[in-house]
């Protein structure tokens, strides 16, 4: 029987969550923790109203990852320059190195896998990827946006 494209791309999500669980045990991070400080990282200091927004959650839950990893030092809460009422969430001087680690470390993991495939195929295979994950991305939204409409009825 042929593995599936959809097999295989199962498997590389499943390794990949594999492998983080290995590389943070014992850090107290999780792939939920990691995801907000990589959020961090690129967008810079933000308010929780504004990381719950792009991390697709919960303010309650935003709370509580950013209380997480308030308490084991990688973010801080300051004042906003503008806004009273409102905190900004950013990374300490110790997150920032290890998020500048993690992405020279993202950074080679793409080159060894873009290794393991014939220079001459990986355009290929980059537009071909690209193109699935935008596709994966359309899908999951107009069944999030068909589920709402069900849920509003």
């Amino acid at each position: 029987m042929d593995i599936l494209l959809l097999d295989r791309l199962l498997l590389i999500g499943e390794l990949f969550q594999r492998d983080m669980a290995r590389a943070f045990d014992g850090t107290g991070l999780t792939t939920a923790r990691v995801h907000l400080l990589w959020v961090l990282q690129h967008a810079g200091p933000s308010t929780q109203r504004d990381l719950a927004r792009i991390c697709d959650v919960t303010p309650r839950n935003i709370t509580g990852l950013v209380d997480g990893l308030e308490e084991s030092g990688h973010v801080c809460r300051t004042p906003h320059p503008t806004d009273r009422r409102a905190v900004l969430v950013e990374l300490t001087a110790s997150a920032t190195e290890t998020m500048t680690r993690m992405q020279q470390e993202h950074t080679e993991l793409n080159d060894m896998l873009l290794a393991a495939v014939a220079p001459s195929d990986r355009a290929a295979l980059e537009r071909g990827i690209a193109a699935i994950a935008s596709h994966i991305e359309t899908l999951v939204t107009e069944a999030a946006s068909a589920d709402a409409g069900r849920a509003a009825s």
